[in-house]
């Protein structure tokens, strides 16, 4: 490969290949680029062997750093590229042509924007991959999904919008543009308004507490393969913004503390397995969330490990559902039952990336999640670390039983259905294999990690500790099948914090609709009449009939005519030379 190439980042390779398959004339052709661009990319992160800033591009009084190769962002730059090769290969029974481009083009901007080294490249990318994901949701049409695609894109580009007003007050009060140098964490001050609009945009793409309702709402509202590709970037872009720019923020423990637990008690009552998983991605997000908020290298190890896991798990869970959809017509826990005699490898598929979502032992979960319990631990966050251990116990009950078990195990519904298409059974042992294999060659992906690491996972009271945390959940799971609270009952719609735009913004904005409406017929009204008086006062002076058509005496005539010119001359006497 052309030494040149170095210099260009591998986000380019994925959002040309997009480029290509947006114009390209066949399926056939566009199924190619799906494997081209992502192996393309994977081959320019392998040709750059020593960290360093590449691709400058000087635009008048700015310099570009498009290509900020260091050990944070080669971190998620390498699952970014991994995951979209083995989205490429899921995606082969597709026939989208929008769906295609799409994907290549958001993971393109997801891997641009991790390695931007400014702000401003950082805010091109950010918004693109806004603009290219939404279309995964129209994709799936409708007018359910056409409604969830413009209330994502819009809180999306608003996330957008919030960096750049942020950047550009930094920038101001810095003289820089500058997103941290090689290896530098933690650079924004919360004590700004730049620093708090920043973590805004952030925190709305990191599913935040009352910033996260575009999460569970859109997901679900993709195609199946819209939504695998979804569950990838734009949350795990965001983790390693504020892993980069807000390393140790303590109010990040709090955040994420929260976003580890609420979303247990929404996924518990929720019918929908494919909004369940959404909640299971807010709880692991709120993970992460929390390691950056602690901000020691172990930490920010913690951070960047399950990210790199929580990608690749979390896009096999998706994968599962999305084949059980296409093959089903239904993703409900109240409509499924039974698939595993049809769909055996697919349901097997399910398991391994429950096992792996609630870090069983042997599987990539533990490696990733252990390195954050015990950064917390360190720490002395005594209270933190509870929490979370309750967070894992709700997540196993929610994702790693509930819906393996609803859709593959529970009460036969009667679906015969054939398996999954080959290429998404080949997705998913993909990333079924890198479950298990990092999960038990833990080294491979600790020597990824952004800070040296000495640590061993798999000592006796970690095993010991997570095998309570996988009894506890296995235990609650159980003790609601007792109290019939499962299988569920219906269908449901679980309205959380999008309630705030769902009914109250709905009804505000009938209201002030309603009462504008009033308020313009009340005027059309009044004016109405006070045009239709003055028009009947000018009618009777000025109409054939009207005052101005009558005789007047010549002495009155003369008179007023007296009044007027001498009107005139004190006007002018009085007025200033």
């Amino acid at each position: 490969m052309p030494e040149f190439l170095q210099q260009i980042s591998p986000a380019f390779a994925l959002i040309l290949a997009g480029v290509l398959a947006l114009a390209a004339p066949s399926n056939a052709i566009r199924k190619v680029l799906m494997i081209a661009g992502p192996l393309a990319g994977l081959a320019m992160w392998f040709m750059v062997r020593e960290p360093g800033v590449y691709g400058l591009v000087d635009i008048g009084p700015f310099t570009l750093e498009t290509f900020r190769f260091d050990a944070l962002s080669r971190v998620w730059a390498l699952v970014f590229l991994l995951i979209s090769f083995i989205n490429g290969i899921y995606a082969l029974h597709e026939r989208s042509r929008w769906a295609d481009a799409a994907s290549l083009i958001y993971a393109g901007s997801a891997v641009g924007a991790v390695f931007a080294g400014d702000l401003l490249t950082l805010f091109f990318f950010w918004e693109i991959t806004a603009i290219a994901s939404a279309p995964l949701i129209f994709a799936a049409g409708g007018a359910v999904a056409r409604r969830a695609g413009l209330r994502y894109l819009a809180i999306q580009v608003l996330s957008g919008v919030l960096l750049l007003g942020g950047a550009a007050l930094w920038a101001s009060q810095t003289g820089s543009w500058s997103f941290g140098g090689m290896n530098e964490t933690g650079v924004f001050d919360l004590n700004s308004a730049a620093g708090i609009a920043i973590l805004i945009g952030f925190g709305i793409k990191a599913g935040f507490p009352l910033l996260h309702m575009w999460l569970p709402d859109a997901y679900p509202k993709a195609t199946g393969f819209g939504a695998v590709v979804l569950s990838a970037f734009t949350t795990k872009m965001a983790i390693y913004a504020l892993a980069r720019g807000y390393a140790g923020e303590e109010i990040l423990i709090t955040i994420g503390l929260i976003m580890a637990v609420f979303p247990v008690f929404f996924a518990i009552v929720e019918n929908d397995l494919r909004r369940t998983l959404a909640y299971a991605l807010i709880n692991q997000l709120g993970f992460m969330t929390v390691a950056v908020g602690v901000g020691s290298e172990l930490a920010l190890n913690g951070a960047a490990a399950n990210a790199f896991v929580g990608v690749i798990y979390m896009a096999l869970f998706f994968m599962v559902m999305g084949a059980v959809l296409r093959q089903t017509g239904t993703v409900k826990a109240s409509e499924l039952g039974g698939l595993f005699k049809s769909m055996p490898v697919t349901g097997f598929m399910g398991v391994i990336a429950g096992l792996a979502v609630v870090g069983a032992p042997l599987f990539s979960g533990f490696v990733a999640k252990t390195l954050i319990l015990s950064s917390v631990h360190y720490e002395h966050l005594t209270l933190a670390y509870f929490v979370l251990f309750f967070a894992s116990a709700g997540v196993m009950e929610q994702t790693a039983l509930k819906v393996p078990f609803f859709a593959f195990f529970g009460q036969d519904r009667g679906h015969r259905v054939s398996e999954a298409p080959v290429g998404q059974l080949v997705a998913m042992g993909l990333a079924a294999f890198l479950c298990l294999f990092i999960g038990t060659q833990y080294q491979a992906l600790y020597g990824l990690l952004p800070f040296d690491i000495d640590y061993k996972p798999y000592k006796l009271d970690s095993v010991v500790g997570q095998i309570q945390i996988l009894i506890a959940g296995a235990l609650a799971f159980a003790a609601l099948i007792w109290l019939k609270l499962y299988p569920l009952r219906g269908d449901r719609t679980i309205v959380d914090a999008d309630w705030l735009y769902r009914y109250f913004g709905d009804g505000a904005a009938r209201w002030f609709a309603a009462m504008g409406r009033l308020f313009v017929s009340w005027t059309e009204q009044v004016l109405g009449g006070v045009f239709k008086t003055i028009g009947r006062s000018l009618f009777n002076v000025f109409s054939p009939a009207g005052a101005l058509s009558k005789d007047f005496p010549s002495g009155l005539m003369a008179l007023w005519t007296a009044i007027m010119l001498a009107a005139v001359l004190l006007v002018a006497y009085f007025s200033p030379v």
